[in-house]
């Protein structure tokens, strides 16, 4: 079995350990500094809790798993801890700048696997499979494989590091661009006094699942303000039109005040967010 550290475990973070550790393997997350909601999350998930850099460097893999913003920053942790092992690089980053967080990890000893989530979190016992590990580089089949008989499908895309992620990209762009898309839509509809005309021409099974949409993931959006731009960089890395994932950004950024909540807020208070707030021009 296989010893695996996760920085830093939220709800997918989470999932994926409580994974692991339904298939047996000792799963480290490291709590200093964390909150309480992500110390119930370990809990639940059985990971073992651990501030010993020592135990940490006699893992087989690290997966650094948080918000886009901070991968750098938990990078630089991993190479001053003299890490020697395996990292998978599992944020929701560019291929461009996975690659050169990779070129690092590299030069300090530590192998890298490019990781992407593409889905929800899956528990055990939570029944059909539902989410992708999509991982690539060198030393990826072997991670893909510890995943057999999981919520999630370790699915190796190639031995190049970028593939992983740019995958993660393209896939993202639609299904997370599409939330703030149709976000912004019903904000000017309202705005401009014609959304209920608007779902008529919908539908109301349509109304209903974009409504979904939106306020399920309304307390995501803060992360998913950080992918958008990801998303951004990634289009414009080959020259293609970068301003809707801008724009995207603008309005998960807008949605922030509804951060972890715990209850789906209504639509009429995220349309409330979306409008009360100006967006700023470059």
């Amino acid at each position: 079995m296989s010893r695996i550290g996760l920085l830093h475990p939220g709800a997918m973070g989470a999932s994926i350990g409580a994974q692991l550790t339904s298939k047996t393997h000792t799963v480290l997350w490291w709590p200093e500094g964390r909150s309480e909601r992500s110390a119930k999350r370990a809990e639940q998930a059985g990971l073992t809790s651990s501030s010993q850099i020592d135990d940490w460097l006699t893992a087989d893999y690290l997966i650094s798993i948080c918000p886009p913003d901070a991968a750098e920053s938990v990078a630089q942790s991993v190479i001053d801890w003299g890490y020697q092992g395996t990292l998978i690089e599992a944020n929701a980053i560019s291929p461009m700048r996975l690659r050169d967080i990779a070129k690092k990890l590299e030069a300090s000893g530590v192998q890298v696997i490019d990781g992407s989530v593409i889905g929800g979190p899956v528990w055990p016992g939570e029944g059909a499979l539902s989410s992708v590990l999509a991982c690539s580089g060198k030393g990826a089949d072997a991670f893909a494989a510890l995943f057999e008989e999981t919520g999630f499908e370790g699915r190796v895309v190639s031995t190049e590091l970028g593939d992983a992620s740019s995958l993660k990209m393209v896939f993202a762009a639609l299904t997370k661009g599409s939330i703030a898309l149709i976000a912004e839509i019903l904000n000017v509809a309202e705005q401009l006094g014609v959304r209920s005309e608007l779902e008529k021409l919908w539908g109301d099974q349509a109304t209903q699942q974009r409504h979904n949409q939106v306020s399920t993931n309304a307390a995501k959006a803060w992360r998913f303000a950080g992918e958008m731009r990801e998303i951004s960089r990634t289009f414009s890395e080959v020259g293609a039109a970068l301003g809707f994932h801008e724009a995207a950004a603008q309005v998960f950024d807008r949605l922030e005040d509804h951060k972890d909540w715990t209850e789906r807020p209504s639509l009429e208070a995220l349309l409330t967010s979306l409008s009360s707030q100006e967006i700023e021009e470059n």
